[in-house]
């Protein structure tokens, strides 16, 4: 049977849900379409989803159509859980991109096809709310050049799309110059060879509300949309989300590409690296069931294949089965947009914090993008999240799913840092007896966005090279905070110098020396203050442009383009997150809701302290040594330490 997985995205209120619900009444999987406003969609199933009239996570539903076994996977349209977006790039080979022909090509629209192209996906363009006033085809196409590509086909224009096929191929055009038009299947089967390398991209329209134009593109669907290749006899897959059973425990939604996948099956985990010799750590853990979307014991995923596989707890979203190289893609987590907000989380009943810990740990489980971490010094729980949206559904499913109620702490913004000038650091980690590691370090700044290197010029004679992997291996934990609180991030570090002891050294002690090391250098070099720096892209009405741009200015931020057309203006700002975290309610009602925009994080650039905020130091400092020592070798018996 012929196989097509499909995502189906789409900016905020374009009708994307509606749409998924006319496509599965239209196949016959439901008897009547549910409604987003009523939290009746088949598709979202969450309870905060029904009351919210939202979608927050991705779902994927199969149906038949024309023979084609159809994997359609409705995707959340709010950036906030844009984490959900970027993982069903791992499990697609296609996709609809919904653009609301009434309102036009937005931000996010421009952000998702850009995102699409670069993944190489192949898709088509379906223009929903054709019934709504203002709606104009013609002109979405045309803004879909412009904005886009100059390459959709629009499949209700049988002579541009002649064009667009003929121009493919110079014999085909010299006989339709002739006079010789291809027959109906040449041009489907053109335009599909097109369409799969992203050479066209055909269009449609209808309303998903009124049921209009459904048929016309599962039809395209089926025949333009490439399915999966099952070509690859290896072992060859990926884990992209993660679902919680009563009954079965965790599970995890896999995208076979390649081999065979069975109940029973042992599989080979690699779960980490030993601290001590640097080795992979594997462990065997048997698939205890595979089921269907819908629930269904299928005993068996093939490639191509999308099912969810329970027993295997310790692989987390993202890991690959078997052979990663035949990945036809890897999706980076935070393409989209990185958590820019922390927040404290504070148990109704102080008794439960230890349940609560548990809670944020499923959900971060779920949802790689949104982080928790325990703070034991100062018992604090902190999250990480995209928004308040976000915030707002994290407190739903705490309170749901889990009986927990709680409050939070005031959002901050998520700041980084890093070095201000060359510097280095050096650590002698020779006492309380038995120990040794002696570590020097040269720690530059680093091009803005370049993140972390490390390297080393110490001779394996000098400190051993497991040793030296252990350096390496400590060096997030060291730089978590740096002497601002932050995260340190667009540095350079080179191990320079140091030495072990071939009686004294214990082999954890490089572990706990690095930040101690680390910090001496940030010391040294000094701090600056990294703010993080978001690109705005707006849509609004000419008559709103002066408004907006002095909001704008007001929020520290610059307009760097802007153009406009047909009484409407696209611009594109650079604001610091930290002014403009809550702007779209402001710039909603400056545009009296006729404006729309979308936001990416563009980078971070330095910030004077006085405009950003210091964070406060969670766990021991590294540069209080007989302290730091001795809570590092205690977490180091147990875990971690903070």
């Amino acid at each position: 049977m012929a196989v097509r997985n499909i995502g189906i995205f789409a900016h905020v209120d374009a009708g994307k849900t509606t749409l998924s619900e006319q496509i599965l009444l239209r196949a016959g999987r439901l008897r009547q379409a549910g409604s987003v406003d009523r939290g009746t969609a088949f598709t979202d199933s969450m309870d905060v989803e029904k009351r919210r009239g939202i979608s927050v996570r991705a779902t994927c539903v199969s149906f038949d159509w024309q023979g084609t076994l159809v994997r359609l996977i409705d995707t959340p349209g709010h950036t906030d859980f844009s984490s959900e977006i970027e993982r069903s790039f791992w499990a697609i080979d296609a996709a609809v991109l919904v653009v609301d022909a009434a309102q036009g090509v937005q931000p996010q629209t421009e952000t998702l096809f850009a995102a699409l192209s670069a993944q190489g996906l192949p898709l088509l363009f379906f223009l929903n709310k054709m019934d709504r006033p203002g709606a104009d085809a013609e002109k979405v196409l045309r803004q879909i050049g412009k904005r886009l590509t100059p390459r959709a086909v629009p499949l209700w224009d049988r002579e541009r799309m002649l064009d667009a096929v003929c121009s493919s191929d110079d014999a085909l055009m010299e006989a339709y110059l002739n006079g010789a038009e291809p027959k109906e299947a040449e041009v489907r089967n053109l335009l599909a060879a097109l369409t799969a390398r992203g050479e066209a991209f055909p269009a449609l329209c209808g309303s998903a509300l009124r049921g209009e134009g459904i048929d016309a593109l599962l039809d395209a669907a089926v025949a333009l949309l490439p399915g999966p290749d099952t070509s690859c006899e290896e072992l060859c897959g990926v884990a992209f989300a993660a679902v919680t059973d009563p009954a079965m425990g965790r599970g995890l939604w896999v995208r076979l590409y390649g081999g065979r996948l069975e109940n029973r099956m042992p599989i080979d985990l690699k779960t980490g690296t030993d601290k001590i010799t640097g080795q992979e750590i594997v462990v065997q853990r048997k698939i205890t069931q595979i089921r269907s979307e819908a629930g269904q014991d299928i005993g068996n995923l093939t490639a191509g294949g999308i099912g969810i596989l329970y027993g295997l707890g310790e692989a987390e979203i993202g890991y690959v089965f078997g052979r990663e190289d035949r990945l036809p893609r890897k999706v980076q987590p935070g393409l989209f947009r990185e958590p820019l907000i922390t927040v404290q989380v504070i148990p109704e009943k102080p008794e439960q914090m230890n349940a609560l810990r548990e809670a944020c740990a499923v959900l971060s489980a779920e949802d790689p993008l949104l982080r928790s971490r325990y703070y034991s010094a100062t018992g604090e729980l902190q999250l990480q999240v995209m928004g308040k949206v976000q915030l707002e559904i994290v407190e739903e499913l705490l309170l749901s799913r889990f009986s927990l109620s709680v409050r939070f702490g005031e959002p901050t913004v998520l700041y980084r840092e890093t070095i201000r000038e060359r510097a280095h650091g050096f650590i002698a980690y020779t006492m309380p007896k038995p120990c040794w590691a002696v570590l020097e370090f040269d720690i530059a700044p680093g091009p803005r966005g370049s993140g972390v290197t490390f390297s080393s010029v110490v001779p394996g004679r000098d400190i051993l090279p497991r040793y030296q992997h252990q350096v390496e291996q400590a060096l997030p934990q060291a730089l978590s905070q740096g002497r601002l609180g932050w995260q340190v991030t667009d540095v350079q570090i080179t191990l320079v110098g140091g030495n072990h002891h071939l009686i004294h050294t214990h082999p954890l002690d490089f572990i706990v020396a690095t930040p101690m090391g680390i910090q001496d250098g940030l010391r040294r070099g000094g701090s600056v203050l990294l703010e993080p720096i978001l690109e705005i892209r707006f849509v609004l009405p000419d008559e709103y442009v002066g408004r907006i741009i002095s909001d704008v200015s007001l929020m520290r931020g610059s307009v760097t383009a802007s153009s406009s057309e047909d009484g409407v203006t696209s611009m594109t700002a650079e604001i610091p997150a930290a002014s403009s975290l809550d702007y779209s309610v402001t710039f909603a009602a400056a545009t009296s809701g006729r404006g729309s925009m979308s936001a990416r994080l563009k980078g971070y650039e330095e910030c004077p302290t006085e405009l950003g905020r210091t964070a406060p130091r969670r766990g021991v400092d590294p540069l209080d040594t007989a302290k730091y020592i001795l809570a590092a070798r205690n977490a180091l018996e147990g875990n971690i330490y903070d």
